[in-house]
């Protein structure tokens, strides 16, 4: 596994920020680490990262325990925290080549040359860092981070404070340098987890209450919404995993079912042996900002 964290627990003082959180992740996957404000997403990444070494349970960045390997871990891993912490009277280059020097990377110049091309900071690489744009400032922060070439990235909050068009291109830079990598992202902008992540890891005040794949594949139910063209009987809808109706109106339901297989053929099917005529048929997706919702505030 790329990353593994069993019964992880961390206080501060009397405040419990994670309890026994345990996870996995393999090889080449994007997952996004969600939760409200203090729910523990930025504890968790800096346990990975080494930044804090006091906690109870388990951590193994790319099989190396990050208390008893704190060195070979870090060799394994890029990090962007969530507050971007460079040198600003630095210029690009400059700041890169500090960078290599303390990983001690073979052929500094050109893994820098590299980064500074994937990173699209070739017009920036001998500006100061402090003129920068924000967004050109998470760029530099995002080549640092995979200036090792790391088997693991740990972005926390990497899009945090960027306008629209810069949102785009630091997505198209995560996934693009995040081809091979594992990657764990934190973000609380949920489309940008929908867009990048193959599934989601949602902490609520320092718990895992989910863990689930973004694939259609696994989806544990369905909810179809279906329109006839007359009033229809209730026994219509005797049909195998059916486990709620809700009627918007004399022709239209709201059907509910569990199961992984879906329903629409055979809702089809019974309606075509029945003689109706079905107008319309929707199934309604469960969406990232649904999931989130439903599981913090119910907990709440």
């Amino acid at each position: 596994m790329s990353i593994l964290v069993k019964d992880l627990t961390k206080k501060y003082g009397t405040q419990l920020a994670l309890s026994e959180v345990s996870f996995s992740l393999g090889k080449s996957e994007i997952v996004g680490l969600l939760g409200p404000n203090g729910a523990g997403k930025s504890t968790c990444m800096k346990i990975l990262s080494g930044y804090i070494s006091e906690f109870g349970g388990e951590a193994e960045v790319a099989g190396h325990d990050v208390r008893r390997e704190p060195q070979t871990s870090r060799r394994k891993l890029g990090y962007l925290p969530e507050h971007n912490p460079l040198y600003l009277d630095m210029y690009v280059r400059e700041y890169l080549g500090f960078i290599a020097s303390i990983f001690q990377i073979q052929k500094p110049q050109q893994r820098i040359r590299e980064m500074i091309d994937l990173a699209g900071l070739g017009d920036e690489q001998h500006k100061r860092i402090r003129s920068l744009s924000k967004g050109y400032r998470q760029r530099v922060g995002l080549a640092q981070a995979f200036l090792q070439d790391p088997e693991v990235l740990i972005l926390d909050e990497p899009t945090s404070g960027l306008d629209p068009n810069q949102l785009v291109e630091i997505r198209g830079l995560i996934r693009e340098l995040g081809q091979n990598k594992t990657v764990l992202f934190s973000s609380h902008i949920l489309p940008e987890v929908e867009a990048l992540c193959q599934r989601v890891l949602v902490l609520h005040r320092g718990e895992l209450v989910a863990d689930r794949r973004l694939d259609q594949n696994t989806t544990s139910g369905f909810t179809i919404t279906v329109e006839y063209d007359r009033p229809i009987a209730n026994q219509h809808f005797e049909m195998p995993h059916l486990v709620n109706q809700n009627w918007q109106s004399a022709r239209q339901v709201l059907l509910t079912f569990d199961g992984k297989k879906d329903p629409r053929t055979l809702i089809f099917d019974r309606a075509v042996a029945a003689g109706y005529r079905i107008i319309s048929m929707q199934k309604q997706e469960e969406s990232i900002s649904d999931l989130f919702t439903g599981l913090t505030k119910s907990r709440n």
